[in-house]
């Protein structure tokens, strides 16, 4: 209650009331009843913001979209009271980008998440934040006496939601006798993100669903110290024989591949096309702003003679950064900035434009790559799987290989980029936190973008007379046909610079209980051993490769033997890839575990850290340890293991 001099407004009007005739009174009340001028223009300047837009956490303006597919926008208005003031210094003009055709300029930076373009959009954050307060209506009095109202209950707090994701179904591999299937085929892998993405599940709290859980993703996260090549070869070939940790009565075989380590001044100018999901689904802290992160780093390590540029999708793809050199760092980290998350997703359309930035621009004799970063969402356009996998398997052809970079959490579709990177002649990585951006762009910068043999299939054949039966330890959707390891018109993995890959095989010798899983041939007999069965070799390891620019393969081989050698007396490489295929297979609940405990795991992994420079295998034993709290806080897992 407003009060004059001591006396309230309403002992004013009882006076005046008092004095004069009853009209009087009733005018006096009618008037005191209307707005005041200064609460009218209050009203009246907030209907004005109300069509102006809502303003975000980083003062951009986003009008707001009428009611259908959420990309028409209204004109956006501005409520300034002061004079605008010369426009500060750190207002860079930024390039106009280049729409497709199917988007209108009214919308076009709306549906594919640019902030804004050029000087005029930045200007438009800066001088909304800069206007006086619209004034606002005064509050109605309070009773001081009345009972404070009792505050809001805390939020719970609650695992973040991933029901929405989607991973591939996959069967553990089981043991093959040797008299069935004397050979084991299968593509190399250098996918790291099942490792990242168990990481993200058990640092929030819970365990990760078994078909998240790829046992040859999680021992290639880490780098081994093989010997490199020798001569111009592209990889080297490493084996290592012992006891199986988990189970006495079998034999763990490693096979690792060293890719040449290269001086990265050396190699050609690099053209990267950096394809951005901004749609709607992007629009977590863990997703859009940790990309922006996470890219940024990159940039900073791009040469002068680097080339980069920038296509963005969402219900709309276009080009934000056309091809720019690294010299212009803050050109690029301006263009990465600019971006924000809203609309569906039309991935299909932004792969097709990515492929012809890079095709445009492409570097012979240099790195050409497109760098896709999603959370693999896409939900119109090419959405169908089969077509998608067409689409990436024709541009290949270009020269042109594909990385993928998955975000987030909630609605992951592991599966899909997965594949995408597979087909696309290219790697996977799943970015949970800055480090892994540095760990995957920075660190490991050669091997994720530099491709040095492509194709890579391997062929381990096993010695009739020395194994009863053999397991491959994961790689169970890299298998491939026998008579695919010599047609070179069938894709398969890809080795960076200094990349190291390595598979595990779990063997059973001669004479142990394996039963054969099929029946005896009625017209011929079992074919009799071979001279060389009687060399002692235990299996021969082949691989085949391509040059990044051939088509034709090459064959390497070599004959592996076996060894007596306890665990012990083994390299530490080969103990801490064990220690990692054991905590996988504890994941995964997998029936071969044998007698594999997190326990063993720690013990077995805290021996063989080596050489550890960026604290990788370090981290290991945490999350080991994590996920051992986890489960002996859940009966029901802890009766799993």
């Amino acid at each position: 209650m407003r009060r004059i001099n001591g006396i309230s407004k309403l002992s004013v009007m009882v006076l005046l009331c008092g004095a004069t005739a009853l009209g009087a009174c009733d005018s006096a009340d009618e008037q005191a009843s209307k707005p005041a001028p200064l609460e009218k223009m209050a009203k009246e300047d907030g209907a004005q913001s109300d069509q102006a837009g809502e303003k975000s956490a980083d003062n951009s303006i986003r009008p707001q979209a009428a009611e259908g597919d959420g990309r028409q926008e209204a004109e956006p208005t501005e409520t300034v009271l002061e004079e605008e003031p010369a426009p500060a210094a750190d207002e860079i003009a930024m390039p106009q980008p280049e729409l497709p055709s199917a988007v209108a300029p009214a919308d076009a930076e709306k549906s594919m998440g640019v902030t804004g373009s050029g000087k005029g959009g930045l200007a438009l954050k800066r001088k909304a934040s800069r206007g006086r307060r619209a004034p606002t209506s005064r509050r109605p009095s309070v009773d001081k006496w009345a009972e404070a109202p009792p505050p809001p209950p805390k939020p719970e707090s609650k695992a973040k939601d991933t029901t929405g994701e989607e991973y591939d179904h996959v069967k553990e591999n089981e043991f093959i006798a040797v008299a069935d299937d004397p050979r084991s085929t299968f593509s190399i892998d250098v996918d790291t993100a099942s490792y990242s993405n168990i990481r993200r599940y058990l640092e929030g709290g819970s365990m990760p669903p078994p078909e998240a859980v790829r046992v040859e993703e999680m021992i290639n996260y880490f780098s081994y110290n093989y010997e490199s090549p020798i001569g111009t070869g592209p990889f080297s070939i490493n084996t290592e024989v012992s006891g199986t940790p988990w189970n006495q009565d079998s034999l763990l075989v490693s096979v690792g591949l060293q890719g040449q380590r290269i001086d990265m001044s050396e190699v050609g100018a690099r053209n990267l096309v950096f394809l951005l999901d901004v749609s709607g689904s992007m629009n977590d802290p863990d997703k859009l702003p940790l990309l922006k992160q996470g890219l940024g780093m990159l940039v900073n390590n791009l040469r002068n003679n680097d080339r980069v540029s920038i296509v963005v999708y969402a219900g709309a793809s276009g080009v934000v950064l056309q091809p720019t050199m690294g010299s212009d760092k803050p050109r690029i980290m301006e263009a990465l900035q600019r971006l924000e998350a809203g609309g569906s997703t039309n991935g299909g359309d932004g792969i097709k434009l990515a492929y012809k930035m890079a095709a445009k621009n492409f570097e012979k004799g240099g790195v050409n790559r497109v760098i896709l970063a999603t959370d693999g969402d896409f939900n119109v356009g090419v959405t169908n799987r089969t077509e998608l996998v067409e689409l990436i398997e024709d541009k290949r052809k270009s020269g042109v290989f594909l990385s993928v970079l998955g975000f987030g959490t909630g609605n992951m579709q592991d599966s899909t980029m997965e594949m995408l990177a597979d087909k696309g002649n290219g790697n996977y990585a799943y970015i949970d936190n800055k480090a892994e951006a540095r760990k995957v762009l920075v660190e490991e910068a050669g091997g994720t973008l530099v491709t040095i043999a492509k194709d890579v299939k391997i062929q381990v054949e096993f010695n009739p007379a020395e194994v009863e039966s053999y397991r491959l330890i994961g790689y169970e959707n890299r298998k491939l046909a026998h008579a695919d390891f010599n047609d070179d018109t069938k894709d398969a993995g890809e080795i960076g610079a200094g990349h190291s890959v390595t598979a595990l095989y779990e063997v059973t010798p001669k004479g142990s209980k394996t039963k054969s899983t099929t029946d005896k041939l009625k017209y011929q007999d079992e074919a009799e051993p071979s001279a060389a069965a009687k060399s002692g070799e235990l299996l021969t390891v082949k691989v085949r490769y391509k040059k990044p620019d051939g088509n034709k393969s090459k064959l390497i081989s070599l004959p592996v033997s076996g060894d007596d050698r306890g665990i012990r007396n083994t390299t530490k490489d080969y103990r801490f890839a064990a220690a990692v295929a054991q905590f996988g297979m504890i994941l995964r609940h997998s029936k071969y575990k044998g007698s594999a405990s997190y326990d063993d795991v720690l013990k077995l992994a805290g021996e063989s850290l080596g050489s550890d420079p960026h604290g990788h295998r370090k981290a290991f034993l945490a999350l080991v340890n994590k996920a051992k709290s986890i489960q002996k806080g859940n009966p029901t897992l802890a009766k799993k293991q």
